[in-house]
């Protein structure tokens, strides 16, 4: 307030600011004065990335667990097996030597090598299912012949997941023998009596593919063909046998090796038994005769 002014009170005052209407009086004025609070701090909000579903190729969205998480997969996708599995066997090894079918599973594209003790055992146990399986057919039981190849029935597993894979191995490793026989003979001895002595092989060859018949039905009905590569294998080791003759000057040369094959075939076939093992011996001297050059 000034001095000397007009004297103005504080209700006056008042009335004028709030614009109140005169006669009326105002209370005093409370102004409040707010002050905002800090926020409080908490931990910062995780946000979480979201992937897009993965669709098949249907376009269908795999179903997720109940958190919203897919189902971990396998190595080849699938959805991982729950439960026991009866049927599981032991894993096979890393290299199975020899071939096999879809009975037995095909090797991997870089097999690695056994060691000598497994390839040892490996050999065994094919020994002794040759003989096995000739002599007792297929329903002799595999225990049985883990047993005799002294070895675990865990260890025949891991190199033969199935009885069909076991028989097809066996016989193949038969016919490797004898295919391998050829060079080994024409290592020791000349070629026509390397050729004479394979053509006795090739009568106990065809002895031990007899007697593993029914066994061997059961890889065919298994979806496997035993014998698919048996007359191209054949063939080629009676041609290396054949060619060191006729270079020799020993063997005739205009001699095809499928014919002197259909010939061993047919004489074995003639003198199947062990009893008639001395008929089947003249047969192939009559046979090395007809080869023979003179």
């Amino acid at each position: 307030m000034r001095s000397g002014g007009p004297s103005v009170t504080t209700s006056e005052t008042n009335r004028r600011f709030l614009r109140l209407p005169t006669g009326r009086r105002a209370g005093p004025v409370r102004v409040a004065v707010v002050t905002p609070r800090p926020a409080r701090r908490g931990p910062p909000t995780r946000t979480r990335a979201v992937t897009p579903p993965h669709r098949t190729p249907g376009g269908d969205v795999p179903p997720t667990s109940p958190g919203g998480d897919v189902p971990p997969t396998g190595p080849d996708g699938d959805a991982p097996q729950t439960g026991p599995d009866r049927d599981a066997r032991p894993t096979r090894p890393d290299h199975d030597p020899g071939p096999t079918g879809p009975s037995g599973g095909a090797p991997p594209a870089n097999p690695r090598p056994l060691r000598a003790d497994a390839l040892r055992n490996r050999q065994r146990l094919l020994d002794t299912a040759v003989r096995a399986f000739s002599r007792q057919g297929p329903e002799v039981t595999l225990e049985s012949i883990a047993r005799d190849a002294g070895v675990g029935i865990g260890t025949l597993y891991r190199h033969f997941p199935t009885r069909e894979a076991l028989v097809e191995a066996a016989y193949r490793s038969e016919l490797a023998k004898l295919c391998a026989a050829a060079d080994d003979l024409l290592a020791r001895l000349p070629p026509a009596e390397a050729t004479r002595a394979w053509m006795d092989r090739f009568v106990d060859y065809l002895a031990t593919k007899q007697g593993m018949a029914d066994a061997l039905r059961l890889v065919i009905a298994a979806g496997t063909n035993p014998y698919a590569q048996s007359r191209d294998l054949l063939v080629a080791a009676l041609t290396r046998l054949l060619a060191a003759g006729v270079a020799a000057g020993t063997i005739r040369p205009d001699v095809d090796p499928g014919d002197v094959l259909a010939g061993l075939g047919g004489m074995s076939l003639a003198a199947q038994g062990p009893e008639q093992r001395d008929l089947a011996g003249r047969l192939l001297d009559l046979l090395m005769a007809g080869l023979s050059r003179h």
